[in-house]
């Protein structure tokens, strides 16, 4: 044990056997200021973070072997090798050199995506709350150390091993570290020694999620020395599990490997048996398997995936595992929160009932401009005293701040309360000070109203709020204009049809009342809450985000379903529902849910609902029902009891602003805006990254195609090898990689949200798709072919060599025109814009300029075994390469269908 000098990282100590006095004195901290600054810093450098390493972590040694690992790869050395068997030395050199240029740049890419990946780990690293110096500030989890001073929450995660110091009906689910299912009531007082560690009650475990109540704990252990470091090596990393596409890959290139050596093996012994010599026929088998083989393929994926991770952090999502990003592109339902995600969590009064009138509040959200009409008729609110009274009472009985920071204005306290702040400061009302407070009687469920008492100008002055129901009861009197006079029935009558009214349009309703006091007055809530005088009732509603109506439609053009599960009232959610665009007409209960079973649930959610005063758990038997019926959901969530639904989801989506962190930990994605509209922007992003994918597959798939039926055609003709391994890996490396690069920079497709999610189950290679490749790679090939075949009718050494110069310029003018085939299957060149992916042009005029430097520069010619080009040879070469470009256009151009309100 550790005396006078703090703790030691390796102690091990039965902290809940201690009191807490002893605990603070052998971790040398203060139970109310915590540590010092200094302390702090001292402990941090001699333990270390407050992290566990994750067993995930990739250094960089790893991702360089990984390059030279691949199975297409070791083909190609597989080929160099035989090049050098056969005495070709420049040849084995030169692949040799091109698979070390790959793997250095795949090196490269793959060390950017991870970085990348710890980056997005960064933002989402957890915070809390601690205490240092005597005060509270939000940090870090990582900067923990023995002897701090943590403050916890509902929704909290643990963020290290603590000791219970004071606790306030707190809850912990602690399965994930006990695997007990049943959640752990928490107390501050020691326990007898050998307690077993899940009967620890005084003690709180890093992982482990506060599900109730709130707490102050010392932290006894941090990183590697928690029970969590010591058991399960927990950590808050990036999943980094094969996502489906990465397995797809992986699968299509072992097949490619296989097919590359098959037909190799195929067309040498073909070859042989029609009597060309042996070391011709494996230097044809060695350019065969090259060009089958995608060589840039890994490194291709890779940079698009750690780029398609930056789009989704400018589309304000941060995703917690990879496979999300293609999930999103399959969704089919959203089932999402309404407060603060389709709404903007922000309570605004919208309508004033007065005896003498109804009142409109403009202006939306915590902004208090504003101001008040009558029949769309802007107001002097300094000539209606009716009005100033209501605002007046609505300020005065409040505990809310509205204050203006650098992001805006910020609220600080309970949402109706700071509407109506923004409303009394729509009339430039003095909020004042609490100063003047004499007596309060709270807000509860049975109460339903609150007052405040103050001085007055004559005397006291009692400020009563709450629900309409309730007030009209305990008043007597009305003011009506600028004279107080007796409620009738009739009085009664309006005001309840009034605030009837509104919660009918989904407004939330408040009356408010005042009554006047001699200073001897007895302060006692009956006698204060009697014979009040009803100054008028507000109908104020959390407004729907203005982004929001957009995304709805365009969700619904991409065949995705949307459907809004709340807490709140069905009026209140069917008015939010028609505002955005949901064409809901019915809200079902959750105690109607609890009467239906599963077919009638089904049954429901055909159908255009809401889902209204609902609980966690409806929204997991909702999970479940549409999974069974075999659509992709994504789930909204924010709570501690949403994790369940999170983790079921095929889309688990937790909110980056009030979200807790178990919320966060359950979830897939998380919104870093709280907003609907990120979410349907990230399934537009999913679709771009996948779609993007499948451009540069099929384009590479299309160019080796081409290859292959040149070298093969002519080997069954009789004729010398037309292209050599060499210049295949320059082609599918140096000139076919950037352009497949830049097709992974593509931009979304305009048709891209009005097309229905692809299948799960769709492979990266579809049957058009390949019916493409076979089309276009015959075609390329039958360009090299031909202009081969016309320049090496002469016997001449010289004129072979130009022709396979020719064959070999052709092959990549003809795949840089076919690469502009791929920015869109289905529009022409001119609806998406020449210029709408300038890294297209970039990567075509780069690798024209490295084909120009292939057959001029000296030393490249000699490892490229080209000629110089004369003016006429580039001519022919263009005007044969340009059909394959100028045909699928023409056929995009002839049946493209742009609709004219597409979704831009």
């Amino acid at each position: 044990m550790q005396k006078n000098k703090g703790p030691d990282k390796e102690a091990t100590i039965s902290w809940y056997t201690y009191s807490i006095d002893e605990v603070a004195d052998r971790l040398q901290s203060n139970l109310t200021l915590g540590l010092s600054t200094e302390e702090h810093r001292v402990r941090l450098t001699r333990l270390g973070p407050n992290t566990i390493l994750s067993s995930t972590e990739v250094r960089w040694p790893e991702i360089l072997l990984r390059q030279f690992t691949d199975v297409l790869i070791l083909i190609l050395a597989i080929a160099a090798m035989i090049s050098l068997f056969f005495g070709d030395l420049a040849d084995a050199l030169t692949i040799l050199a091109i698979v070390i240029l790959n793997g250095v740049l795949g090196f490269v890419q793959e060390w950017k995506a991870e970085r990348a990946l710890q980056a997005l780990t960064k933002l989402l690293a957890p915070q809390c709350r601690v205490i240092r110096d005597g005060i509270e500030a939000v940090l870090e989890a990582a900067s923990l150390v023995p002897g701090d001073l943590v403050q916890i929450e509902s929704g909290d995660r643990i963020p290290a091993d603590l000791r219970v110091i004071q606790a306030q009906n707190l809850i912990i689910d602690e399965s994930a570290l006990t695997g007990e299912s049943l959640p752990v009531l928490k107390q501050q007082d020691p326990l007898p020694a050998q307690t077993h560690l899940a009967e620890q009650t005084c003690m709180l475990w890093m992982g482990t999620g506060a599900t109730n109540g709130r707490a102050t704990g010392i932290v006894v252990a941090t990183g590697t020395s928690t029970e969590f470091g010591r058991i399960a090596g927990l950590t808050e990393s990036i999943s980094r599990e094969p996502t489906p596409l990465q397995r797809k890959l992986a699968v299509l290139g072992k097949q490619l490997g296989l097919a590359a050596i098959a037909i190799s093996i195929a067309v040498a012994a073909l070859g042989w048996m029609m009597g060309k010599p042996l070391w011709e026929m494996f230097h044809t088998a060695v350019s065969l398997a090259v060009a089958v083989v995608p060589e840039g393929l890994p490194a291709v994926v890779t940079l698009t995936m750690a780029l398609g991770i930056r789009g989704m952090v400018r589309r304000k999502v941060l995703l917690r595992r990879l496979r999300a990003a293609e999930a999103l592109g399959t969704a089919t339902v959203v089932f999402t929160d309404k407060t603060g995600t389709l709404t903007q969590n922000q309570m605004t009064v919208q309508r004033i009932w007065l005896p003498a009138g109804e009142v409109d509040v403009t202006g939306g959200g915590y902004d208090p401009a504003g101001h008040f009409e009558v029949k769309r008729e802007r107001i002097d609110y300094r000539q209606r005293s009716d009005l100033i009274q209501l605002l007046t009472t609505g300020l005065r009985c409040n505990h809310a701040q509205v204050l203006r920071g650098e992001d805006g204005w910020q609220e600080k306290g309970e949402p109706t309360e700071s509407a109506l702040v923004i409303a009394a400061y729509k009339a430039w009302l003095d909020p004042g000070s609490q100063s003047s407070h004499v007596q309060e009687f709270s807000f509860n469920s049975s109460r339903k109203r609150m007052t405040i008492v103050e001085y007055g100008s004559q005397g006291l002055v009692a400020h009563v709020k709450g629900a309409p129901e309730v007030l009209l009861e305990l008043c007597t009197h009305i003011l009506d204009g600028e004279r107080v006079r007796e409620l009738s029935d009739r009085d009664l009558g309006l005001a309840k049809s009034a605030f009837s009214d509104m919660a009918r349009q989904g407004l939330r309703t408040l009356a408010l009342a005042t009554r006047h006091l001699p200073h001897d007055a007895n302060l006692d809530a009956e006698y204060v809450e009697r014979d009040l005088t009803l100054l008028g009732i507000v109908g104020m509603m959390d407004p729907p985000r203005p982004e929001v109506p957009q995304a709805i439609r365009l969700a619904h053009s991409a065949g995705i379903r949307v459907f809004m599960i709340t807490g709140d009232s069905a009026e209140t959610g069917l008015a939010i529902a028609r505002q955005i665009g949901l064409k809901a007409k019915h809200a079902v209960l959750g105690r109607e849910l609890n009467e239906l079973d599963d077919s009638q649930l089904l049954s429901a959610l055909e159908q255009d609902v809401i889902f209204a005063r609902t609980t966690p758990e409806h929204k997991l038997r909702i999970v479940n029902a549409m999974q069974a019926a075999g659509h992709v959901v994504g789930m909204t969530g924010d709570g501690v009891n949403d994790a369940p639904a999170l983790k079921k989801a095929d889309i688990g989506i937790a909110m980056g602003l009030r979200g807790t962190d178990v919320a966060k930990g359950a979830a897939d994605i998380i919104l870093t805006d709280d907003n609907f509209s990120s979410i349907i922007g990230a399934i537009e992003e999913g679709r771009r990254q996948y779609a993007n994918i499948q451009k540069f597959i099929h384009y590479l798939l299309a160019s080796n195609f081409g290859e292959v039926i040149a070298i093969f055609v002519n080997i069954v003709l009789g004729g010398p090898l037309i292209l050599l391994p060499v210049q295949i890996l320059w082609m599918n490396l140096v000139t076919d990689g950037m352009a497949a690069v830049a097709l992974g920079l593509e931009p979304v497709e305009r048709l891209s949200m009005r097309q229905p999610p692809r299948s799960p189950e769709q492979g990266v290679l579809t049957r058009s798709g390949m019916y493409l490749i076979l089309a276009l790679g015959t075609f390329i090939g039958a360009v090299a072919l031909t202009l081969f075949l016309l320049y090496s009718k002469s016997e001449h050494v010289e004129s072979t060599t130009r022709a396979g110069t020719v064959a070999f310029t052709a092959m990549i003018v003809a795949e840089k025109f076919n690469v502009l085939n791929f920015r869109s299957s289905s529009l022409p060149l001119v609806a998406i814009g020449l210029f709408s992916n300038p890294w297209i042009l970039l990567a075509i005029a780069a690798c024209l300029g490295l084909q120009v430097a292939a057959v001029y520069v000296p030393m490249l010619q000699v490892s490229l075994h080209t000629l110089p080009l004369r003016l006429q040879d580039w001519l022919l070469i263009i005007l044969c390469s340009a059909p394959v470009f100028a045909i699928p256009e023409t056929i995009k151009w002839m049946f493209a269908r742009v609709p004219e309100d597409q979704v831009e």
